[in-house]
């Protein structure tokens, strides 16, 4: 299994990027997904996941209004939208896959995943 992020970089606060996340290895549309991130100095967090079929998403609270997740079966993919990004949301940007088959969009309680290199996201002046 190969997660394969990219789409980060530097962006000033109150901008936008899209992460992508190519998926190779397992059937894509039976696994849920998700983002996860790693800020210095502190452990890995969830940000945002999707039920295996797209059908219910979760957002973490710091998140929520700002960042939008979607997946494409049809291009094995799972995107990141982020809007008006704050300093705070620096961080090691990873994404994740769901071990098990027709998961949920609550990452929390996943068994065990599938995880990316991550991509580094910077925001700055």
């Amino acid at each position: 299994v190969q997660l394969v992020e990219s789409g980060g970089g530097l962006v000033q606060p109150g901008g936008s990027l899209t992460l992508s996340c190519i998926v190779s290895g397992l059937t894509f549309q039976n696994h849920a997904m998700g983002w996860f991130r790693q800020a210095p100095g502190k452990e890995r967090e969830g940000v945002s996941c999707i039920r295996y079929d797209g059908a219910n998403k979760y957002y973490e609270d710091p998140v929520k209004g700002r960042f939008t997740i979607s997946r494409d079966p049809l291009k094995n993919t799972v995107y990141l939208y982020m809007n008006f990004l704050k300093p705070e949301d620096t961080a090691i940007y990873y994404c994740a896959a769901d071990a098990a088959r027709y998961g949920s969009s609550n990452c929390g309680a996943w068994s065990g995943n599938y995880w990316g290199r991550g991509t580094q996201v910077t925001v700055s002046s």
